[in-house]
């Protein structure tokens, strides 16, 4: 089974350094990555910015596609307005199919503001309290949502390029 966590830092360079932390993870076989991203939002930003991380993601990434649409819809659709609204509420609607519901999409956009950053991973196999062990100097604060094996190949599928 697969999960997809979003690990929110105070600061807006938090996931950067936490981005080292994971591959520490992942060389030791605490975890495995399938696919990686950071939001960095500089305080004062009218947006954040967003980097996937190829150095990290397993041969399975899921891609640009999938970190542009889930990004979009949690940071961009409220400053779009309510026609562009309209049209991401679908896609919305397809990708709580693939266990991303509202309730994520709408928790990680109240939490990740001006002035903080997250470290969005795919994984699997997580030695979990290590894991949490690992970020705990961080101070990051973990959400996540579970992907089953089907919902996984699903969202892989949906946003394959």
């Amino acid at each position: 089974m697969a999960t997809l966590t979003v690990w929110k830092f105070p600061t807006a360079k938090g996931a950067e350094e936490a981005e080292q932390t994971l591959g520490v993870l992942q060389k030791q076989e605490l975890i495995r990555v399938h696919d990686a991203a950071v939001v960095s939002w500089a305080e004062g930003a009218k947006k954040p910015k967003t980097r996937q991380l190829h150095n990290l993601a397993g041969a399975g990434a899921l891609g640009g596609a999938f970190w542009g649409m889930l990004f979009g819809l949690i940071f961009f659709v409220p400053l779009l307005g309510a026609a562009i609204g309209a049209a991401a509420g679908a896609v919305a609607g397809s990708l709580g199919d693939v266990g991303i519901d509202d309730g994520f999409i709408k928790s990680v956009r109240s939490k990740v503001t001006p002035g903080t950053s997250a470290l969005f991973v795919m994984t699997s196999d997580a030695v979990m309290d290590k894991v949490q062990d690992a970020f705990k100097g961080l101070q990051a604060e973990l959400i996540h949502t579970n992907l089953s094996t089907d919902q996984e190949a699903k969202l892989r599928e949906v946003f394959s390029e």
